[in-house]
């Protein structure tokens, strides 16, 4: 496999990186290291955080939190999801027998 790998040259706060990635995702890559640059210009432009090394963590931290947030949303909506499932199929058992639910 690693002979497939290209290497890509990204921008990050004025910095060149080269990273190693198979062709088929050069341009998810590309994508991401674009989308990093966003976020860790706006944590510098701020203001309130010096240093590229504490940007970086800085950005690391905002996007792990939103990603365990939509990961927990996820979970919640899988949750409400399978209860409403079961809940309809104990009502349209109930309705095909002629039953009364307790409430």
């Amino acid at each position: 496999m690693s002979d497939r790998l290209v290497r890509v040259s990204v921008r990050i706060l004025e910095k060149e990186y080269q990273v190693a990635c198979l062709p088929e995702e050069r341009s998810e890559l590309l994508d991401s290291a674009e989308f990093l640059n966003g976020k860790m210009r706006d944590i510098r432009d701020a203001g309130n955080i010096v240093g590229l090394d504490r940007i970086a963590v800085m950005a690391a931290l905002n996007l792990a939190h939103e990603l365990l947030k939509r990961n927990r949303n996820d979970a919640i909506e899988s949750e409400v999801s399978e209860r409403v499932r079961q809940m309809r199929e104990r009502v349209e058992s109930a309705l095909s027998r002629g039953q009364q639910l307790p409430l």
